[in-house]
């Protein structure tokens, strides 16, 4: 009988020490080492559970210990290691060769199981550690029996245990996603402690002199799988561990990624904290899903439409609603952001004076943006001028608006302040249609600052949509991308143009180099799936399934639940709702009050078809406004770089709730 011990964390991922199909864990028979894919059967052994109880009751503390297998990789198959269950906390080690139990020296009792525990002695630094205890919890029964003392009524009482878990629950995710960030940074630092230069000190060390921490509650999943390095760096004599390694690759990135985890203490997160009170605004529940549609949806045949059009500009062809998705351009220039939280990361690791994290985070930025136009089928509206967007988003710690400036050309601009940086940029799409593909050619320059005066900028890369006609709708993107910093460090980004027999698509490759011309680093990855790094000369792969020593940079979010047919992201379900409250707050130039784009949303296509059509019309009369003078409201024109800058005031505006002057371009007109 296989014994694996696993447990499912709060967030519903599922946490464990288990690989690819097989138990984790197995106690240990007399018999002599596995075969790398035989699986481990119980001994018979005396029953811990009823010695821990009998403890317990006692009032002892309880510890299990002894030697169980566990499960390596294909190479190594299941290997010998000591195990040691103590208040909640389930750690393991390598088994070194000497004589002596391994038993920790620690006050309470300790239980060993296992056949042949006498012979074994555990490293002093656990490989990995787990927390069994999912939960960080509080007690509010002090509070309520001082409240009662002072007669208060029951009501208040609760309405104030409320107050104090909300805010303890937010200040858990708080440090959580600190946690998380400070992870990746000591994970690219990793390298530089494990030589021990300039008397640093070592990986071991730092595990040792945080193994204490290991026991905060939800953030103690320092857990660790075991790799080659590991087996080089313990020092002495391992037993059972003679065979010429081998390890699957993808096994092993994974697992060298996770590694870093086990070298930050918590207080070390909560020390560097350096959110201000803004971080504890309310969280805005939104939605999940999209309204269900009230009609149903009519095929039409997308070659009827655009069959003479070969070789034109698509931005002039107008089709019908059923090509649409419920977003507008603008929304779709703050869906780029959905991955804010690495120029957070980015600004983090500036301060800190690692620059070469911080563009390493602004290129997975920058890739991050290409994650949701997989199977996304349907393009967004074209915005009318002078049409806006904000978005206001707290728990994100970010704010954008964007507006439509220029009709023909057809350019929209944007810009969003963050956490410690600002971006900007604005954008012209031309496109081109060629029979079976429409290919978009992405014209502007995107734009980070940070508070600190560094500023990245970078260009887009072209976007191919094939098999307009026959086959399955896709697209891809492909060209260079080079990310311009004012300091130290650039980067080159190359995203793979795809061909017939590619067996690695969505394939991005490139390198940081610095002033000099010498790489820093080297990236890879895909850009619907993840980016990874790596410091080390030698990384030099061609595939991203090949990627032994690297380092996650960025991991796309798991897919909307609800996605519909329009394939949207759960962030991208948000983009065009109107939360409690907010239309009362919008000018009446936001793309959320588009009334054609509205009724494509609720399913009503014969209205949004209608709606389309009439503001259409609209939108021809613009060439002629444009010519006679528009400007656009929020926006000015530089002019010694023709780029499009946020002059300031939406903000203020909006605040005090007076839109004067801004024009009803949704509502009814009269044509001239």
């Amino acid at each position: 009988m296989t014994q694996s011990m696993s447990r499912r964390g709060g967030s519903g991922r599922g946490y464990g020490l288990h690989h690819h199909h097989h138990s984790a864990l197995c106690c240990l028979s007399a018999a002599p080492p596995l075969p790398r894919d035989a699986t481990p059967t119980l001994p018979l052994a005396p029953d811990p559970a009823a010695a821990a109880s009998a403890a317990a009751a006692s009032g002892a503390a309880v510890a299990v210990e002894g030697v169980l297998h566990k499960w390596t990789n294909y190479g190594r198959g299941w290997r010998e290691r000591w195990f040691s269950l103590r208040d909640g906390v389930l750690s393991y080690s390598k088994i070194r060769a000497g004589a002596g139990a391994g038993a920790a020296e620690e006050d309470g009792e300790v239980r060993l199981i296992g056949s042949r525990v006498g012979g074994a002695r555990h490293t002093e630094k656990p490989t990995g550690v787990v927390s069994l205890k999912c939960d960080v919890s509080i007690s509010t029964a002090r509070l309520r029996d001082r409240m009662h003392q002072e007669g208060l009524n029951e009501n208040l009482i609760e309405d104030c245990e409320q107050i104090v878990l909300s805010e303890f629950s937010s200040y858990r995710k708080q440090l959580k996603r600190r946690y998380e960030d400070y992870l990746s940074l000591f994970g690219s630092c990793r390298h530089n402690f494990e030589e021990g230069k300039d008397g640093s000190i070592t990986q071991g060390e730092l595990t040792r002199n945080d193994f204490s921490s290991s026991r905060h509650g939800n953030f103690s999943e320092y857990s660790t799988t075991e790799s080659d390095e590991f087996e080089k760096n313990d020092g002495g004599e391992l037993t059972y561990e003679e065979e010429t390694p081998f390890f699957d690759s993808v096994d092993y990135f994974i697992e060298s990624d996770n590694r870093s985890s086990t070298m930050l203490s918590v207080q070390e997160v909560v020390d560097t904290q350096t959110q201000d009170s803004s971080d504890r605004l309310p969280h805005i529940r939104r939605r999940t899903r999209l309204p269900e549609p009230t009609e149903k949806e009519k095929g039409i045949s997308l070659w009827s439409i655009i069959k003479d059009s070969v070789g034109k500009d698509l931005t002039r062809v107008c089709l019908p609603v059923y090509f649409n998705e419920p977003l507008s351009s603008l929304q779709k220039c703050f869906e780029d952001l959905e991955y804010s939280y690495l120029l957070d990361q980015a600004y983090q690791y500036g301060k800190m004076g690692n620059s070469l994290m911080r563009i390493l985070k602004v290129a997975a930025f920058a890739v991050s943006g290409y994650a949701s136009s997989v199977a996304r089928p349907c393009k967004p509206f074209n915005p009318l001028l002078g049409e806006t967007y904000e978005a206001d988003y707290p728990d994100r710690g970010v704010r954008f608006f964007a507006e439509k400036v220029s009709h023909h050309p057809m350019l929209i601009a944007c810009h969003c302040e963050g956490k410690g940086w600002k971006f900007w940029g604005d954008s012209n799409l031309k496109s081109k249609f060629w029979g079976q593909s429409i290919q978009v050619e992405p014209v502007g320059i995107l734009t980070v600052e940070f508070d600190d005066g560094e500023i990245f900028q970078w260009n887009k890369v072209t976007t191919t949509i094939h098999n307009l006609i026959l086959g399955k709708l896709y697209c891809s993107h492909h060209g260079t991308m080079h990310i311009k910093g004012n300091r130290q460090y650039s980067c080159k980004l190359k995203f793979k143009e795809p061909s017939l027999l590619d067996r690695n698509p969505h394939l991005v490759q490139g390198f940081v180099e610095d002033n000099d011309g010498n790489k820093a680093s080297f990236l890879i990855g895909k850009w619907d799936e993840s980016m990874y790094y790596s410091n080390s000369d030698t990384f030099k792969v061609r595939s991203a399934d090949q990627l032994k020593g690297a380092s996650l940079l960025w991991e796309k979010n798991k897919p909307a639940p609800n996605p519909t047919r329009y394939n949207l992201s759960s962030f991208a379900i948000t983009l065009n709702e109107l939360t409690p409250g907010l239309q009362e707050k919008l000018p009446p130039t936001d793309s959320r009050l588009r009334p054609d784009q509205r009724h494509l949303e609720n399913g009503e296509y014969e209205k949004a078809n209608a709606e389309k059509l009439r503001l259409e019309r609209r939108q021809r009369m613009s060439t002629k406004l444009q010519d006679n003078g528009w400007k656009p409201r929020w926006f000015e024109q530089d002019m010694e770089n023709g780029t499009y800058r946020y002059k300031g005031g939406y903000w203020e505006t909006r605040e005090k709730g007076r839109w004067d002057g801004c024009l009803d371009i949704f509502g009814e007109f009269a044509e001239t």
